[in-house]
């Protein structure tokens, strides 16, 4: 690896969030599935959440749209609920899933800069009601068009680049949220050297 290539692997790493996170649920297209992995890949999330309760567990992912997205993010997947949230729970203080619904806030009234995980809801029934029972809150995405909704892959987009706009107003992608361990595992994952970081 050139050291160019290396300082830029270093340079994304030291920006990775590991407060914020995205989890998808029961997402049947793959490429819906790849378009969010290369959004959190944008913005700095590391770590994303596939939950499969209804549908297989996914083998791959749509290759066209995630421009190998993968390879850079740690993807945790699941087909229970509770271990699924119970992971959740201990590395997240607030969970919010996108539902609309008579006590949904507005996207742009989260606080994104709080440690937090957002859940998105399969492409034709949204989040589950099970999954509803076992958040904090939920939120939607201000529209004022016919159609009520966005496709999964808009909608996290949509919301992760808000968090992402609230983040770097605070100050968060100045500084490592990546503990030197984590920088060092996922460098040597990513095909690099380990570093003095």
């Amino acid at each position: 690896m050139t050291p160019e290539r290396a300082a830029k692997l270093l340079n994304v790493l030291r920006q990775r969030q590991k407060n914020l996170t995205v989890v998808m649920e029961n997402v049947h297209d793959p490429h819906n599935i790849s378009a969010v992995m290369r959004t959190c890949d944008a913005v700095g999330i590391q770590n994303i959440y596939i939950l499969n309760t209804k549908i297989p567990r996914h083998k791959k992912w749509g290759r066209r749209s995630s421009s190998s997205a993968s390879k850079w993010l740690t993807v945790h997947q699941y087909t229970d609920v509770n271990e699924c949230f119970d992971t959740l729970r201990k590395n997240y203080e607030h969970i919010y899933a996108t539902h609309l619904s008579s006590n949904a806030v507005s996207l742009y009234e989260l606080n994104l800069t709080k440690s937090i995980a957002l859940v998105f809801g399969n492409e034709h029934e949204g989040v589950s009601n099970e999954i509803l029972q076992l958040v904090d809150g939920n939120f939607i995405i201000p529209q004022v068009g016919i159609i009520q909704s966005l496709n999964i892959s808009v909608a996290c987009a949509v919301s992760v680049y808000e968090a992402f706009r609230q983040k770097k107003m605070a100050g968060h992608y100045n500084t490592s949220s990546l503990s030197p361990q984590q920088i060092n595992e996922l460098m040597i994952q990513w095909g690099g050297e380990e570093l003095s970081v």
